[in-house]
C-alpha cells in the first residue's frame, strides 16, 4: 500500500478548523492510501502517537495539559508554530527512514510549507503536493513569512503539483512562481446534514429562547469574530435597515470586545444576539430559524460557510472576494450565471442594507435564487466528490511520478 507524509499544524482530536476536517473528510475516505502525519501536540493528554480515522498522526512540539485556545499563545506553547517549520521536517526525516513515504502533503503554504520544502531538499526524488487553503489575503501571509522567505518561496517553487480550493488560491500560486499543474479541489459540505428539515415545534422553541417574533427578520452568520469576516460592516448596516432586522452571530474571536462597543455606539446593541460557539450538529437548526445568512468578508480562501447556507435554503449576501467568487453569482454583477446569492462589494454597510431589502422586497426572485443556490452546493460540493477528484486528479498522479 502507498504511503503519504502529512504535514498540517494541528489535527484531532483538538483545535480543529476546516483545513483539518477537509484532510479528515478526504482520508477517511481514501482507503487504498496509508496516510501518516506530523502536527503539534499541544495538549498533554494527547499520546505522541495516535490513529484518527485514516491517519497516523505523530505529534511534536510543546504541550499543556487540556490547554484553552488561548493558552496557545502563552510562553512556551507560542513558540511552537515556528518550531514546527523545523521540527516537523526533522521529523519527517526521521519517519521516512523507517517508513519509506511515497509521497508528501502540505496542508497550507504558510503553516507547512517550509517544513516540506525542508524535507524536499533532503529526499527530491519524493512528490510534494502543497494544499492552498489561506483564508487571509496572500500580502498578509507574505509578510508574515518574510523571515522564512527562501524556504516559503521554495514550498511553491519545488511542488510537482499545487491543490487549490479556489481559483483565487491557483493564481496566487502561479504569481508565487509555481509552474507545475494546479488542480482545483474545492473543499464540501456535509449537504445531508445542512438540509435537513426540522419539526415546526423545535425550530419554534429556537425562535423563542431567541426571542424571535413573527414579524422579525434575523440576519445570521457563523463566523470567527475577526477583521476579515467583516462583521463591523454587518453592525454598521443595522441603523439602515428596519427595527425588526436583528442579527444573530455564531463564533467568538479576537475582535468580540470591539464589536460590541461598534453596536453600541450605533444604538443597536439590543438589536446584535452574540450566541458564541454553537456546536456544528446544531448550526442548521439555526439557520433554518433565520432569514439571511450573511458575511461581507473582506478575503476568503473558499469560504464553507456559505455553502452551508447554500444547503440549508437561506438567501446569501457576501462580496465576491476571493474564492467567494467561485459559487457566489450575483444576477447584476453575473449575467451569464444562474444567480445564487447577493454580492456586495467589500467595507460597504450601504450596500449590505440594500441587499436586505432587496431580498425581503422579492420573493419570488429569491425563490428562484435559493434553488439554485441548493443545487449548485449539492451538485459540486459533496465529500464523496471532492475525495474522488483529489485520489484521481493530485494523488494518482502524483504516486505515478514516485514509481517512474
Amino acid at each position: 500500500m502507498k504511503k503519504i507524509l502529512i504535514f498540517s499544524l494541528s489535527y484531532y482530536p483538538r483545535f480543529v478548523g476546516g483545513a483539518e476536517v477537509a484532510i479528515k473528510e478526504k482520508t477517511d475516505r481514501i482507503r487504498d492510501i496509508e496516510f501518516h502525519m506530523v502536527t503539534l501536540r499541544y495538549d498533554s493528554v494527547l499520546p505522541s502517537i495516535s490513529r484518527e480515522g485514516n491517519v497516523l498522526v505523530h505529534r511534536i512540539g510543546f504541550s499543556a495539559k487540556s490547554p484553552a485556545i488561548g493558552d496557545l499563545q502563552k510562553f512556551p506553547m507560542r513558540l511552537n508554530k515556528f518550531l514546527f517549520q523545523f521540527l516537523a521536517a526533522f521529523k519527517a526525516i526521521s519517519l521516512h527512514r523507517k517508513e519509506r513515504y511515497d509521497a508528501t502533503w502540505a496542508m497550507m503554504a504558510h503553516s507547512c510549507g517550509v517544513p516540506a520544502a525542508l524535507f524536499k531538499l533532503f529526499y527530491p526524488r519524493v512528490p510534494f503536493v502543497l494544499e492552498l487553503q489561506e483564508g487571509d489575503p496572500p500580502e498578509y501571509v507574505e509578510r508574515l513569512m518574510r523571515p522564512l522567505w527562501p524556504l516559503f518561496s521554495r514550498a511553491f517553487t519545488t511542488a510537482n503539483v499545487v491543490s487549490v480550493i479556489s481559483t483565487f488560491l491557483g493564481n496566487w500560486a502561479r504569481r508565487r512562481g509555481f509552474t507545475g499543474p494546479v488542480e482545483l479541489v474545492p473543499n464540501a459540505v456535509n449537504t445531508r446534514h445542512f438540509s435537513q428539515e426540522y419539526p415546526t415545534h423545535e425550530l419554534d422553541e429556537l425562535k423563542k429562547k431567541l426571542g424571535k417574533r413573527d414579524s422579525d427578520i434575523y440576519l445570521i452568520t457563523t463566523s470567527r469574530l475577526v477583521h476579515k469576516n467583516a462583521i463591523d460592516d454587518c453592525i454598521r448596516a443595522l441603523p439602515q435597515m428596519p427595527d425588526a432586522v436583528r442579527f444573530l452571530i455564531l463564533g467568538t474571536g479576537p475582535d468580540e470586545t470591539m464589536l460590541k462597543k461598534i453596536a453600541a455606539d450605533l444604538h443597536v446593541a439590543e438589536r446584535v444576539i452574540w450566541l458564541g460557539q454553537i456546536d456544528h450538529k446544531e448550526m442548521p437548526k439555526y439557520l433554518k430559524a433565520s432569514n439571511i445568512f450573511i458575511r461581507p468578508s473582506r478575503s476568503e480562501g473558499m469560504g464553507i460557510s456559505f455553502v452551508e447556507a447554500f444547503a440549508a435554503g437561506l438567501p446569501v449576501i457576501a462580496t465576491q472576494e476571493g474564492g467567494i467568487a467561485d459559487f457566489l453569482f450575483d444576477a447584476k454583477r453575473n449575467p451569464g450565471q444562474a444567480p445564487t446569492g447577493w454580492a456586495v462589494d467589500k467595507d460597504s454597510p450601504e450596500q449590505i442594507a440594500a441587499a436586505v431589502k432587496d431580498i425581503l422586497g422579492n420573493p419570488d426572485q429569491v425563490r428562484r435564487v435559493i434553488e439554485n443556490a441548493r443545487a449548485l452546493a449539492l451538485k459540486k460540493y459533496d465529500w464523496d466528490l471532492i475525495a474522488r477528484n483529489m485520489r484521481q486528479k493530485v494523488f494518482e498522479p502524483l504516486l505515478m511520478k514516485r514509481q517512474s
